[in-house]
């Protein structure tokens, strides 16, 4: 032991490898290797009768999952669901990341990335019981406000479950590109203007493509985040369901199958990034 504390005092070199094994060691311990142990879990089976985990060899679990229909469409509706909340935070983001990145003054961007950040000082579910209140049927808010068009709220299910989903990642959308946006070099900028190009054609040919990275980024978070999440689902979704009600459902009584469920979101966040990674764009992150 003394002559690991010598050798870390004399050389930097450990000193960094040391700080660096260190996440590493949570990443495999923690991350892994709890993934692993979910894994683990999905190939046990359950006694029906005692409704105790058997801890024996079996893909019965993984056919159930794989040959129902059913929970094939709620596989569907997630994806959708993520992919929807993903387009919808990229399209508020990206106007707002770049007001607040090119256009807002110096001395206001502070300002407005601690507004950008001050929905996440709330409770989760303080927000999303405000959107309950929002979407109610009757005497929500919406309905309020449609009812004298002659229109009505949407009630609870997909279109309160996307928009309340919006909202909570929203910010995790806004953040990255802004960083992404802010470090573009006014260079490029003057550049595009000097050659003729338009504000419209510059934004479009050149800020989005330079600051793709960063707009891959923040979709990774909110994509994810809406594949696993359940809470909203139960509060907005009636009764629309998502693969993270189902594991919800599950979990006490047949915990392999939730296992096995649970193991859908990962996989598909797998090939999301694979498919990210493949393309090139997160190489300037």
């Amino acid at each position: 032991m003394s002559k690991i504390k010598e050798s870390l005092h004399r050389s930097p070199k450990a000193r960094a490898s040391l700080l660096i094994s260190i996440p590493l060691a949570w990443l495999l311990i923690i991350y892994i290797g709890s993934l692993f142990a979910l894994f683990i879990t999905s190939i046990w089976k359950i006694d029906t009768f005692t409704s105790k985990v058997v801890r024996e060899f079996t893909l019965q679990n993984f056919i159930d999952v794989f040959s129902d229909r059913a929970y094939f469409n709620v596989t569907v509706r997630t994806l959708v669901v993520a992919i929807s909340v993903t387009l919808i935070c990229a399209l508020i983001a990206i106007p707002m990341a770049f007001f607040m990145a090119r256009i807002a003054r110096p001395r206001s961007r502070p300002v407005l990335i601690a507004l950008v950040l001050t929905p996440l000082w709330a409770s989760y579910l303080v927000k999303i019981y405000a959107w309950r209140t929002m979407f109610y049927p009757d005497t929500g808010f919406l309905n309020w406000l449609i009812s004298p068009l002659g229109g009505s709220s949407p009630g609870f299910g997909m279109f309160a479950v996307i928009i309340g989903l919006t909202y909570l990642w929203l910010p995790y959308m806004v953040l990255p590109i802004y960083a992404g946006m802010e470090k573009l070099p006014n260079s490029v900028l003057d550049a595009s203007a000097d050659l003729g190009a338009k504000s419209g054609r510059t934004f479009f040919q050149v800020v989005l493509p330079i600051t793709w990275p960063a707009i891959i980024a923040g979709s990774i978070f909110t994509f994810s985040l809406s594949m696993g999440d359940y809470i909203t689902v139960q509060i907005l979704g009636g009764t629309f369901q998502m693969l993270g009600n189902v594991v919800y459902q599950n979990f006490s009584l047949n915990l392999p199958f939730a296992a096995a469920v649970a193991l859908i979101p990962v996989l598909i966040m797998i090939v999301y990034l694979g498919s990210v990674r493949r393309t090139g764009a997160l190489d300037n992150l």
